[in-house]
């Protein structure tokens, strides 16, 4: 068991183990994005980090397809940081909530050696919440979006490179309207942050399946982090439903496997212990 599976294994409980914990008509879910682990702060502007650290926190409401409501931040500045760098990282968090009509509630203010930022996200659910469970031998396995591309940039950037402002690595997609129009056609789903082999391999776990794949898919692929696209699970009768809601919100979508009996293992570098 990895160190961040021993974490979670401290605190079980039938809240635990989705993109967010459910309780009655709420969703709370809470993401942490700190320099040095998620990014340096030569890569993205103040700005640009309040951005990334609001999207893929609502990329968590998104995969369960709630609605974000309010948000509480938690936000740790060095103190050489300037007024004006904390002027452009609050006004990334708040125009980016305000894209998503999220209100920010709340939250604490510390001094640290480095950024570090922690959002908890409040949603309301909708009528077909779409959780990591309930996977069947049989269902097709997809992925929205062209994966692959959030790696890369990352190289570009460990090599001292540029990317372009809204590039992924810097501005994820949520695919919140696809997941909104496809979810009661959905099985399970979840969204892509650790890597499409890495997060197959939870989905997986959780129901004790493995996978059948039906395309060859590249390591680069398998293995590139920081994406947000989706990976969901559906029937095999449900195909030209959920290919409905995906032309209809414009999202691409790979059709990669089933679900079979077994076993499915990271094929990929841990991204966390």
């Amino acid at each position: 068991m990895d160190k961040e599976s021993f974490i979670v294994s401290q605190f079980q409980n039938s809240f635990i183990g989705d993109d967010g914990a459910v309780a009655g008509k709420w969703i709370y879910s809470k993401d942490l994005f700190c320099e040095d682990t998620h990014f340096k702060r030569g890569w993205l502007s103040p700005y640009q980090i309040a951005q990334k650290a609001m999207l893929v926190n609502i990329s968590d409401a998104a995969a369960m397809n709630a609605k974000p409501k309010y948000a509480l931040l938690g936000i740790g500045v060095p103190k050489d940081f300037s007024l004006e760098n904390i002027t452009q990282l609050s006004k990334g968090f708040i125009e980016t909530a305000h894209m998503y009509d999220i209100k920010i509630i709340g939250g604490d203010t510390i001094s640290s050696e480095k950024i570090n930022i922690s959002i908890t996200i409040i949603s309301k659910k909708r009528a077909h919440t779409l959780y990591r469970f309930g996977l069947k031998k049989g269902d097709i396995l997809a992925y929205t979006g062209i994966l692959g591309e959030s790696g890369r940039e990352l190289e570009i950037l460990l090599s001292n490179g540029k990317i372009a402002p809204h590039a992924r690595f810097i501005k994820p997609v949520l695919r919140i309207d696809f997941i909104k129009a496809a979810a009661k056609y959905l099985r399970c789903g979840l969204d892509i942050s650790d890597g499409l082999s890495k997060d197959l391999s939870r989905l997986c776990a959780l129901n004790s399946l493995g996978v059948k794949f039906s395309k060859k898919i590249d390591k680069n692929i398998l293995c590139s982090g920081e994406e947000y696209e989706m990976l969901i699970a559906f029937p095999p009768k449900n195909i030209d439903k959920v290919f409905k809601a995906a032309e209809k919100t414009k999202t691409p979508l790979t059709l990669f496997g089933r679900a079979c009996g077994g076993k499915y293992l990271n094929e990929c570098k841990e991204h966390h212990f």
